[in-house]
């Protein structure tokens, strides 16, 4: 029903920066919560930061304060730009997204992932 298509992700030295993206398509109505997950070989899928329809974001307490979460609406695509990375952040990367969608003749919820992107780190 909805797509997400991530890109920005790659390898990096601790303390450099890399910038996410996600961008949503489909029969979409409105996108309510947008958010990124992220999970590292052999740990649980893990909240990154979340952002809402509104623009009211909330973060991990180990990315608070070197991550921000931001949206275009217009676009619906979500952006995580990640500065001062350190080797703890290496992992997958998911993006996530959860609305409304037209199908049939009503609008019916969704919540979609992205494939992820692979962020690595390296000290």
């Amino acid at each position: 029903q909805v797509q997400l298509v991530e890109s920005g992700g790659g390898l990096v030295q601790a303390g450099g920066s890399l910038r996410l993206s996600c961008a949503a398509s489909g029969n979409i109505v409105s996108i309510n919560d947008m958010g990124w997950y992220r999970q590292a070989p052999g740990k649980q899928r893990e909240l990154v930061a979340t952002i809402t329809r509104g623009g009211s974001q909330n973060y991990a307490d180990s990315v608070k304060g070197r991550f921000t979460i931001s949206r275009d609406n217009a676009k619906n695509t979500v952006y995580l730009q990640m500065n001062n990375l350190k080797p703890e952040d290496t992992a997958v990367y998911y993006c996530n997204a959860g609305g409304y969608v037209r199908k049939w003749y009503i609008k019916e919820n969704f919540d979609s992932w992205g494939q992820g992107t692979q962020v690595t780190v390296s000290s």
